[in-house]
């Protein structure tokens, strides 16, 4: 088989139909691939959704999403393991052109591939927000000069690469994609190829209040990454008081009047940075969550 798409699923039910109808729908041949499902302990119905279609269904309790994508690795027999979210909806060229680029990368041997996460149906300040910063640009993220990465909803990996690394680190709340990437291309010196044509459309979080949350999050993840790398990258008291020195500036900044684009790239900044230093403070100085790592 050459391929295996794994979707990690929690309480997804209202977007999980027309992510799997995206999947179905793929002009890859279909005894090429197979789609993963991996209910990691929903309360809602995603389970039931996830059944009514020709997928692979393993339902497992709550565990977090880098434990969930590790299971649907465990249970791959794709060459290539793929992995999108619950929240997207895949083009329908999506998996045959990543597939193609990483395999026509003969001479450096690409161990994997990412495409292009578009905003879809981002009408709330929010979802606007997220399409005006590039929030989920591969591209952008791949670029990093110490720590290139892609964004889970749109990556690919070989499965003999990931089964040598031990996949996701389950102890991440977020970041965990940068550290398996840091991982893998520390064995692999091959080709990472980004595809700007391998289209996933993301549903982004429709509220303010949805989105702080997964920003304080992303810095609680960000804070994880930071100390279990604590070698490679410094951080201090001093910076940590600086970068809120940064976020009182942001918040200056939000107070200025307006609703333009200008006024939401403003506002969602200092949403943003305020979520995002809450979440890394209260983890990387925490001794219990430093003993963990």
């Amino acid at each position: 088989m050459k391929a295996t798409v794994v979707i990690p699923v929690y309480n997804a039910a209202d977007t999980l139909t027309a992510c799997l109808h995206g999947l179905q729908a793929q002009d890859f041949a279909p005894d090429d691939y197979e789609v993963i499902v991996v209910d990691d302990g929903s309360t809602d119905n995603s389970a039931s959704v996830a059944a009514s279609f020709n997928v692979r269904l393993i339902e497992q309790a709550n565990q977090g999403a880098p434990a969930a994508r590790n299971t649907g690795l465990k249970n791959a027999r794709g060459d290539w393991v793929v992995f999108t979210d619950a929240d997207c909806i895949p083009s329908r060229s999506w998996l045959s052109s990543l597939v193609n680029a990483a395999e026509a990368d003969t001479g450096s041997a690409a161990f994997g591939a990412a495409g292009r996460t578009v905003g879809y149906n981002s009408t709330h300040a929010a979802a606007r927000f997220v399409d005006l910063m590039g929030g989920l640009d591969a591209e952008r993220h791949l670029s990093h000069p110490a720590f290139p990465f892609a964004p889970t909803c749109n990556v690919m990996y070989r499965r003999s690469l990931l089964e040598q690394i031990g996949g996701f680190d389950p102890r991440y709340y977020a970041y965990d994609a940068c550290d398996l990437h840091a991982r893998a291309r520390q064995l692999q010196d091959g080709s990472f190829p980004y595809v700007g044509h391998a289209i996933v459309l993301h549903q982004h979080r429709p509220s303010w209040k949805a989105y702080w949350k997964q920003q304080r999050n992303y810095g609680r993840g960000l804070a994880q990454f930071m100390w279990h790398h604590r070698d490679q990258v410094q951080w201090s008291l001093t910076r940590e008081l600086a970068a809120w020195g940064r976020v009182v500036a942001s918040a200056l900044r939000a107070s200025w009047p307006g609703s333009d684009d200008a006024a939401i790239r403003r506002r969602g900044t200092f949403l943003k940075e305020f979520a995002q230093r809450l979440g890394f403070a209260s983890t990387y100085w925490n001794r219990a969550e430093r003993s963990r790592w």
